[in-house]
């Protein structure tokens, strides 16, 4: 990845829906149960919603029962991770590593081979099933 993703907040206003802005750029979260990609079955990439960066590969996603489409590990480089402190607990926030766009939060309660949850709004992700991983 060259060069990172950046736009004015009115150029995300425009190239999101609010829905998405809301999630991804004001770090708010769908409610459980309501991402079509919950039950995304099909090979390919998830990829950011705000900049196309590819995140997960198909096949590290899993059933995590919490409603939000979860994955067992991100692609090599493609996310960041910051401390969340807000609604009086401590969290691992999950940002897109090029556009800085808030995708979810990972936990340390996922499946092997990791242990991890990457516990993702799918309204921050786009599904492409004619990618395959890099």
């Amino acid at each position: 990845m060259a060069q990172k993703t950046e736009k004015s907040d009115v150029e995300w206003r425009e190239a999101l829906t609010p829905q998405q802005y809301k999630v991804l750029r004001q770090h708010g979260t769908e409610p459980p149960g309501s991402s079509p990609l919950n039950v995304e079955k099909r090979d390919g990439i998830f990829c950011c919603a705000g900049c196309g960066q590819p995140l997960f590969s198909a096949d590290t996603k899993f059933e995590s029962g919490t409603g939000w489409p979860s994955f067992f590990k991100p692609l090599e480089g493609s996310v960041e991770t910051t401390t969340d402190r807000t609604l009086g607990m401590t969290r691992v926030e999950v940002h897109c590593k090029n556009c800085g766009g808030h995708l979810g939060h990972v936990f340390p309660d996922g499946p092997q081979p990791t242990g991890m949850r990457y516990c993702m709004n799918g309204l921050a992700l786009a599904f492409d099933p004619e990618r395959k991983t890099p």
